[in-house]
């Protein structure tokens, strides 16, 4: 109580007088020798009007680069030793030691360097020290908040300043000044300033201010609420992007070519394996480069897939075709002998793909909403190759000859069509994207051999579900199958979330075994 209206009296005074004082030797000296409790007052007067070289001199004690006897103190810079208030050069005593700081006084030399931040020319560190300051507010910070308040000139910084300072104000022993902060907390709705309130709400004796601070708290947990349903959304959109890229390839293979591939998994697997590759070898050969290595991961992944499809189809899988269950078995055999490859050549552990920097970090939508880079680029690069197997199937020579085949197989053979070679080419397609979707699921998580197991069902589920053949009804099932099981994950957990989705699957087909998308016309009395 008496530090806060210390510290308000100092903050009116700072206020008052234009008069500024930088970094004294006395100040430095005390900042770094003594118990903790002096060198913690020194420091905070010394931040009341701290300049550049206050904030040099914190980041060096940070950095464990600061040496000092009991009457001076220097600044360890490139191996020289520096005066932190005139920055002269100086040889070291003999007699220097290293400044020793506990947790706790460690804790508040980062606390102070980021609360100087609010006087930083960056408008988006000033913001970020702002946000700071209302996550966990400190009293003593408050004459710093007030000069960085007095010189502030952007208004959206100034609000979040104001902030910053209400969330300091709610501990006031005045209730005047409590009931003005709960009420202008209500603004910042973020989970922080939820917790900053419930904790004064259980220790708050006035009724006025008890009022406020509940009314604030149901205005708070309102636009969190929205926040999680949107993230819910963005979820399943997420999800459902993912399981598209899967079963985008299977639609082709199982969909349009009558294969049941137990082995679509592991062809995502292998296009994983590309992307990792990729990276190691811009990472050994083109450093400098590596923010790059997406550009070439892509083409390769889907190469190196296609290319085991092919395999798969020209060694297997053409002579089993109107074998369902002979193609299962024999694909389901090919999966294990892929896994089994993989764990040979990378190791049985997971493996690490790093993102891009450019891919790093994420749009922040409301205070409990941010939309990662990667994730959205994902959704983005599932559009991109939707589009572009719509339009190659439908659009293309190749596409005609593959409907064609599919449609009737003899007579596109009697037009002369080479329906063996168009089976290879449809079915490395299909593996192709499938190692697409491998390189793309290596963004958001780690590789191994057993990656692709956990996408294999979810995939069938959605070309059965949208209707076998049907590309427009594998968009909708995979769509509408994540954005259902995020939501019913927030209700029921993710265990019971997926029996749920397998439950409505079920009597969905029961009651309409054609799927979302019926085929229509001769194909589908074929």
């Amino acid at each position: 109580m008496y530090r806060f209206l210390h510290c308000c009296l100092v903050s009116m005074m700072l206020c008052i007088s234009a008069a500024s004082h930088a970094l004294t030797n006395e100040q430095a000296l005390g900042i770094v020798v003594g118990d903790t409790d002096a060198r913690l007052k020194i420091l905070n007067l010394a931040l009341q009007e701290a300049d550049d070289k206050t904030a040099i001199f914190l980041k060096a004690l940070a950095g464990d680069a600061v040496k000092a006897t009991d009457k001076q103190v220097w600044v360890i810079d490139n191996g020289q030793a520096k005066d932190p208030v005139s920055g002269a050069v100086s040889s070291l005593p003999d007699d220097a030691q290293d400044v020793v700081s506990n947790n706790r006084m460690r804790g508040e030399i980062d606390a102070a360097i980021a609360a100087l931040q609010l006087l930083s020319p960056d408008d988006a560190v000033r913001t970020k020290a702002a946000k700071a300051l209302i996550k966990e507010p400190d009293a003593e910070k408050l004459p710093l908040l007030e000069r960085a308040l007095a010189i502030e000139k952007i208004q959206t910084i100034r609000e979040m300043l104001k902030l910053a300072k209400a969330a300091i104000a709610i501990s006031s022993p005045d209730a005047s000044i409590r009931l003005q902060a709960a009420a202008e907390l209500a603004l910042s709705q973020t989970p922080e300033t939820q917790l900053l309130l419930n904790q004064q709400l259980s220790s708050e004796t006035d009724a006025a201010v008890q009022t406020q601070i509940k009314n604030s708290l149901k205005e708070i947990a309102s636009a969190l609420r929205w926040g999680e349903k949107l993230g819910a959304l963005f979820a399943g959109i997420s999800l459902g992007s993912i399981l598209l890229l899967v079963a985008l390839g299977l639609a082709i293979t199982y969909g349009l070519m009558g294969v049941i591939n137990m082995a679509h998994g592991e062809l995502m697997m292998v296009g994983a394996y590309a992307a990792y590759a990729v990276q190691v070898m811009f990472r050994q050969y083109w450093p400098a480069h590596f923010d790059a290595y997406l550009f070439v991961a892509i083409p390769v992944s889907f190469l190196s897939a296609a290319l085991v499809g092919a395999l798969m189809e020209r060694l297997v899988l053409k002579h089993l075709y109107g074998r369902p269950l002979e193609t299962l078995l024999a694909t389901w055999g090919i999966s294990l002998i892929l896994m089994q490859t993989v764990r040979t050549i990378f190791g049985a552990q997971n493996v690490a793909v790093e993102n891009p920097a450019w891919m790093s970090g994420g749009i922040q939508v409301l205070a409990n909403l941010t939309l990662p880079w990667n994730r959205l680029l994902i959704i983005l690069f599932a559009v991109v190759v939707l589009m572009a197997t719509a339009l190659l199937i439908s659009q293309t020579r190749l596409g005609l000859f593959v409907r064609g085949v599919t449609q009737n197989r003899p007579i596109a053979s009697c037009m002369g069509i080479n329906t063996a070679r168009i089976d290879t080419y449809a079915f490395a397609l299909g593996s192709g994207i499938a190692g697409l979707a491998g390189c793309a699921l290596s963004q958001i998580g780690n590789v191994g051999p057993d990656l692709g197991q956990g996408y294999i069902v979810d995939a069938f589920m959605v070309v059965v579900l949208g209707g076998v053949g049907q590309l427009a009804g594998t968009v909708y099932a995979a769509l509408g199958l994540g954005i259902l099981n995020k939501l019913l994950e927030g209700w029921t957990g993710a265990v019971l979330a997926k029996i749920a989705v397998l439950v409505f699957i079920i009597i969905f087909i029961q009651k309409r075994p054609q799927g979302l998308f019926a085929m229509k016309g001769r194909s589908a009395e074929a």
